[in-house]
């Protein structure tokens, strides 16, 4: 496992689901996750996952793969009542996927 991917990772989604999370509370109200939030729950986690796997350039089929096997104790949370409490087990889930990712893809080239 790449560590320093997987920190990169972590971080990084973290990061952007926090900030998806504010933005989308302060411009939708509290109905509209109560009637899309099956949609816009798991289309933020995939959205965020994305973006840090462009940042981390690693290959988008493989990095939604993790994030929909990482995003299985949020839903698991969201069935007992405690949405996000599975917020850093996916967290974690997906920044070690993503450090798997970077072992698969081969050495890095650098510019001499």
């Amino acid at each position: 496992m790449d560590r320093s991917v997987a920190w990169r990772a972590a971080l990084l989604q973290a990061l952007l689901l926090t900030v998806t999370a504010l933005v989308l509370a302060t411009l939708l109200d509290k109905q509209f996750f109560r009637d899309w939030g099956w949609l816009a729950g798991p289309g933020a986690w995939a959205a965020c996952a994305l973006v840090t796997g462009v940042v981390l350039r690693l290959p988008p089929v493989a990095v939604l793969i993790g994030a929909a096997l990482a995003g299985v104790p949020s839903l698991l949370t969201v069935l007992i009542g405690v949405h996000w409490l599975g917020a850093p087990f996916g967290v974690a889930l997906f920044a070690a996927w993503c450090g798997r990712l970077a072992i698969r893809r081969g050495p890095r080239l650098t510019a001499a």
